[in-house]
């Protein structure tokens, strides 16, 4: 499970776009604050920066003619297998969304697609 940088998001194949959204959906759900070493900074923010970040990828979704459900756009939801949160204070939408998704964690994904076969 990896969160793409994102400055990748518009870039990403569409298999790495549309994988991307499932474990955003993941995270967003039951997988929220179940570790993984690759995603575990995310849990140290506000999940509203995991729908911040979740806006970056449905939007390029819609952009490329795939249809995400609407309810993701909702911050509150969390999947049909999870109750929504009742309330979630809205941060500032800061770039990156993560700083985590800094020049050294580019080249991490970068690389990542690479051994992939995928040159961006």
């Amino acid at each position: 499970m990896r969160l793409w940088h994102e400055q990748l998001i518009s870039k990403l194949p569409r298999q790495q776009l549309l994988g991307q959204h499932r474990e955003i959906a993941a995270l967003r759900g039951n997988g929220w604050g179940k570790k993984h070493a690759t995603v575990n900074y995310v849990f140290n923010h506000s999940p509203y920066k995991l729908y911040q970040f979740h806006l970056l990828v449905l939007n390029e979704m819609k952009k490329r003619g795939y249809h995400p459900d609407a309810k993701w756009f909702n911050p509150l939801y969390r999947g049909i297998h999870c109750k929504p949160y009742l309330s979630l204070k809205d941060c500032t939408l800061t770039i990156p969304i993560y700083p985590e998704h800094n020049e050294i964690y580019l080249k991490e994904c970068l690389d990542n697609l690479a051994n992939k076969g995928i040159f961006l």
